[in-house]
């Protein structure tokens, strides 16, 4: 592989492209494409063989283009496994970071709150790695199922949603919780609705950093890390393009961008 390939992003919807922010931050040199699988979100109703299925699918297509990583943009997604949504593909394939480091040095009573989808809390594979590295951390994880349709649907200033905001956020208020990760990568959307509803006092995390931190490390080790020129990124769907770019324009540098809409089918 070479240095000059592009890293490829994915995730079910749109809720990687706040990954995707933070990486073109972190890497500006590198070149990125992105594949929002928009025409079968969500994926959180389906079974786990289909799940597999549709994320081969996209991995196959990012393949096709050559890169040199692949980054898990998703929460849920990553709780199947990155080594073996891999498969036999050459590259890395970097998930999202759990951020216990993160929480606990946020959190000086370690009183910690995870906001994540029903499937990621059900694994309760956040809060084994906080207590993993402090037993004596106390964690709150805190399904949040309105959030994902409420974004996707573009319903940023609806009474619906300050009523979830409030409605999830209500036991950290209760068990005076001081740091919160965003356990899902469409809720860094709504983290300033999540910070003013809890107040200055909670840390508000989003776990993108750190991910962002893995998949440099991965690409240092391999010497695949580029460290000149500017990057681009390329944002491609499976459905809804329109709405694609709008929201796309929350998080990203849209001069940066080049939209598509494409068929995993076809490469």
């Amino acid at each position: 592989m070479d240095k000059m390939q592009p890293i490829g992003v994915l995730d079910s919807g749109v809720g990687g492209l706040s990954v995707l922010k933070c990486l073109h931050q972190m890497l500006p040199h590198e070149d990125f494409i992105y594949v929002g699988d928009t025409a079968r979100t969500p994926y959180g109703t389906r079974s786990e063989q289909e799940i597999r299925g549709f994320v081969g699918e996209i991995i196959d297509w990012l393949a096709a283009k050559n890169v040199k990583q692949v980054v898990i943009a998703c929460n849920t997604l990553t709780m199947l496994g990155v080594d073996s949504l891999r498969g036999s593909h050459p590259f890395s394939v970097v998930g999202m970071s759990k951020g216990a480091q993160q929480l606990l040095a946020a959190s000086p009573h370690k009183k910690i709150g995870v906001l994540a989808t029903q499937f990621t809390i059900a694994s309760g594979l956040h809060k084994k790695a906080i207590l993993a590295a402090d037993a004596q951390a106390q964690v709150y994880p805190v399904a949040c199922p309105k959030f994902v349709p409420l974004i996707e649907g573009e319903r940023f200033d609806s009474p619906e949603l300050r009523q979830a905001v409030a409605e999830y956020t209500e036991p950290f208020k209760k068990a005076g919780v001081e740091a919160v990760i965003l356990s899902c990568t469409h809720y860094p959307f709504i983290k300033e609705q999540i910070e003013a509803d809890l107040g200055p006092k909670v840390k508000v995390l989003d776990p993108a950093a750190a991910t962002s931190a893995d998949a440099i490390a991965a690409l240092k080790g391999e010497g695949l890390l580029r460290t000149e020129g500017k990057g681009r990124l390329q944002v491609c769907c499976t459905a809804d393009l329109a709405r694609v770019e709008r929201l796309a324009g929350r998080m990203l540098p849209v001069d940066d961008c080049d939209f598509s809409l494409i068929d995993l089918k076809e490469n």
